[in-house]
């Protein structure tokens, strides 16, 4: 066995590797970037190299930097998590020449799974079904439109190197086609450094399922069942479970016998995850064959009680797998949800910035677990992807896997970046997902007109609404105690209050219960008997209503509060109800008129520029493109003019709503 390894990542992933190797007995090296001195991985490893600035091409892709570091520190071998170098044959080429053992599948397997165009060819001929499209590259993008009429639209646009929704469009007509193809051949050279795309029929209100194998030196393949990963947006995982709520036992059977015959027609050693799109009648096709550890592998490993990362390095080592297929049972339910630090109600912009607060939830290792790269005072940096954790909680069913992550969720506070905590909450709480209808469009078909937390639909509107009123009675409890010292100056403090939130008001009362040291708050034709012992520093309200036990974020917003539950986001004042009548009389601040200004909606690099000052637009046209955390977005013309003024320069770091261009 090893006794000293390197992780060639960052992030979460390096440090959940640093766990097993650290309960394995085994000494870690970290690689950080400029952007990452201080990061968690770097903390938690035995010890640490300096690699570069924070570009991923001047750190974390620069395999010499990393063999260097090897060498310098005398690791024995290098695990490489996923994304970066995880999948780079070059890399685990170079490791073998210099003595290093590769913690993942050999050369080979590398290079015929990595490229998506050989993989396909591999797959027909062991058998496996694909999907039809054109078997080659296409060298631009009047081929992609050929192409794309022949096998008929809608399309798939895709990077042959890579993954993780990056280099990915579909197209539906011939102007889509064609900007799908530039976009995506631009994502895929700034992610994986090659721009090859291909192009297949894409699968109308497919299922996304992988199955996870592994196999050892000693020619032994096993699958360890499937993960559900349908619930995506623009091809990014958001939220996966392990088994699937719709495949057969049948189905499962044999996705999992093609998913090692394909492994063993590659030699394949290590974990791997064989990709499948599933139509509506389970019939199955060949996506991708990832080569490497899987983002989501947590829930299979809550699933099946084995820790795929130990296998890995124990397969790496030469050992024998330590079970059969036969020994692969899957007990309960797991589900995963990837926390990213991005702005939903903005259009996922990503956020960056130093986190303020973080408070997650109880991690027990049985039924919740929480893989995160951050602390309180990390830096979210645009340089890298916008995932900071994995949440995941497991139940004996789904039902309670899912009881357990709307807690836990709802207990996991992050503040001073933005982050999809609260549409990962709304999402597990949607009847639909809970009834396990689930397709890759699932998210764009409910979610029409994007996501509003203050909109959001929950199963107790009351809630937040009655623990506002709680909320506020106790800081009033608290100052009449503070006046009440002073001889002569006690206070009572009164029980009927108002809670506004936005044009509504709601009025209730608010009365100590003696009898249980609660409170019985009246609103809405109902009473609640609450009891809590919630103190005001605390982010997150612990308490039972009705004898009914309730857990929501709570934050002192100025005068008045702001309270997540199950998604849903209301940002309340609570005020007597005189005040409450002089309150309509309040003016409101005018919004200011930015209809003549193109804002940058998130901190990233404007990668170009396709409009100058004199220029007329239409609405639509393209008119810059900003790359931040591996990611292209296209800012285009919010109507007919002309510009005016362009106020910053191609290559410049851009941020959050700085101005880019001005309209005459």
């Amino acid at each position: 066995m090893f006794t000293k390894i390197l992780i060639a990542n960052r992030g979460e992933i390096a440090c959940r590797i640093i766990r097993t190797a650290r309960a394995m007995g085994i000494k870690t090296v970290a690689v950080f970037s400029d952007a990452d001195q201080t990061a968690l991985h770097v903390r938690m490893a035995d010890e640490a190299v300096h690699i570069g600035a924070s570009a991923p091409t001047a750190s974390y892709l620069d395999l010499e930097k990393i063999i260097d570091a090897c060498k310098s520190t005398g690791a024995e071998a290098v695990h490489p998590g996923y994304g970066f170098l995880s999948e780079n044959h070059t890399f685990c080429q170079r490791l073998g020449e210099e003595g290093i053992v590769f913690i993942g599948p050999p050369v080979g397997a590398i290079t015929s799974m990595g490229d998506k165009i050989t993989s396909k060819q591999i797959a027909d001929q062991a058998g496996v079904h694909t999907i039809p499209g054109y078997d080659g590259i296409l060298d631009n993008a009047d081929q992609a439109v050929e192409k794309a009429a022949e096998i008929g639209y809608p399309v798939m646009l895709k990077a042959t190197a890579g993954g993780g929704g990056k280099g990915m469009r579909i197209a539906r007509n011939e102007q889509e086609c064609r900007d799908g193809f530039e976009r995506a051949a631009g994502e895929a050279q700034s992610s994986f450094g090659d721009d090859r795309i291909l192009i297949e029929k894409f699968i109308e209100q497919p299922r996304h399922i992988e199955i996870q194998v592994m196999a050892d030196q000693h020619g032994n393949v096993v699958y360890l069942g499937e993960r559900e990963c349908s619930l995506q947006r623009r091809h990014q995982k958001v939220i996966e479970e392990a088994p699937s709520p719709f495949l057969t036992p049948e189905t499962r059977r044999q996705m999992g016998e093609q998913a090692v015959m394909l492994a063993q027609a590659v030699d394949y050693i290590s974990a791997g995850t064989v990709e499948c799109i599933v139509d509506q009648e389970q019939n199955f096709y060949f996506l991708e064959m990832n080569t490497r550890l899987q983002v989501e592998h947590p829930i299979t490993e809550m699933v099946t009680g084995y820790d795929l990362v130990e296998l890995m390095i124990r397969v790496a080592a030469g050992e024998p797998l330590p079970m059969s297929q036969d020994d692969i049972e899957l007990k309960g339910w797991a589900l995963e949800c990837r926390v990213y630090a991005e702005d939903p109600v903005r259009d996922f912009f990503p956020s960056t910035g130093r986190v303020t607060v973080y408070q997650p939830p109880y991690e027990d290792g049985k039924s919740v677990r929480l893989d995160s790269g951050i602390i309180e005072g990390s830096e979210i940096s645009v340089y890298y992807d916008p995932m900071i954790s994995k949440l995941v909680t497991r139940g004996e069913d789904r039902e309670e896997a899912i009881s357990s992550m709307q807690d836990a969720l709802d207990e996991y506070v992050i503040q001073g970046v933005s982050t999809n905590i609260n549409f990962l909450a709304a999402l597990v709480a949607h009847p639909r997902f809970q009834q396990g209808d689930l397709s890759t469009g699932f998210i764009e078909e409910e979610f029409t007109d994007g996501f509003r937390d203050t909109e959001t639909t929950v199963d107790a509107p009351d809630v937040p609404i009655v623990v506002a009123g709680i909320v506020h009675r106790l800081y009033m409890d608290r100052a009449a105690r503070i006046s009440g010292q002073m001889a002569g100056h006690e206070r009572r403090v009164q029980d009927s209050w108002v809670v506004i939130v936005g044009e509504e008001h709601m009025s209730l009362s608010v009365k100590p219960f003696q009898a249980d040291c609660g409170y019985r708050v009246d609103y809405n034709g109902s009473n609640y008997r609450v009891k809590t012992d919630w103190q005001f520093s605390q982010q997150v309200f612990h308490g039972t209503i009705n004898n009914q036990r309730f857990c929501l974020q709570v934050s002192r917003q100025g005068l008045g509060y702001s309270i997540c539950y199950r998604g849903l986001r209301i940002d309340a004042l609570v005020v007597a109800p005189n005040v409450a009548e002089l309150y309509r009389f309040m003016p409101k601040t005018a919004a200011l008129d930015l209809s003549k200004l193109v804002l940058a909606p998130m901190p990233g690099l404007l990668v170009k520029l396709a409009v100058e000052a004199g220029d007329e637009v239409k609405v639509g046209q393209k008119l810059a493109v900003i790359e931040a955390m591996k990611m292209e977005n296209v800012l285009r013309a919010p109507a007919d003019g002309e510009i005016a003024n362009v106020a910053v320069n191609l290559g410049e770091c851009l941020t959050v709503d700085q101005v880019i261009l001005e309209f005459a």
